[in-house]
């Protein structure tokens, strides 16, 4: 699916969908996360702007399922939280799963 529609699929889904459609939204744009400049990459090739990519990132560290970098200064870092999932998508994912689940005991 084109990254465009995925971004028109987060846009209207609700409830635990959205969830799905933005993790589906952030993996899609994860791919080309090494081609530099990013977002201009992105406009260029997908006519997707940035911040559709960061609202849905905003969303899923809001709805607790990742955590975005940071810089010392406290600015979000938005396309190095993508080059890790792109890195590391099983690591991040088996993460995020361990951490919701209660203490074994």
């Amino acid at each position: 699916m084109s990254l465009r529609t995925l971004v028109k699929l987060y846009r209207v889904a609700r409830g635990g969908e959205k969830v799905e459609r933005a993790w589906g939204l952030v993996r899609e744009a994860a791919k080309y996360s090494h081609n530099e400049p990013y977002w201009e990459f992105l406009k260029e090739n997908f006519g997707v702007r940035a911040e559709e990519i960061k609202d849905a990132l905003r969303f899923l560290e809001e709805a607790g399922e990742l955590e975005i970098k940071r810089s010392v200064d406290g600015k979000r870092l938005y396309v190095s939280t993508l080059k890790d999932i792109r890195e590391n998508p099983v690591r991040l994912d088996r993460w995020l799963s361990i951490s919701k689940k209660p203490p074994a005991r």
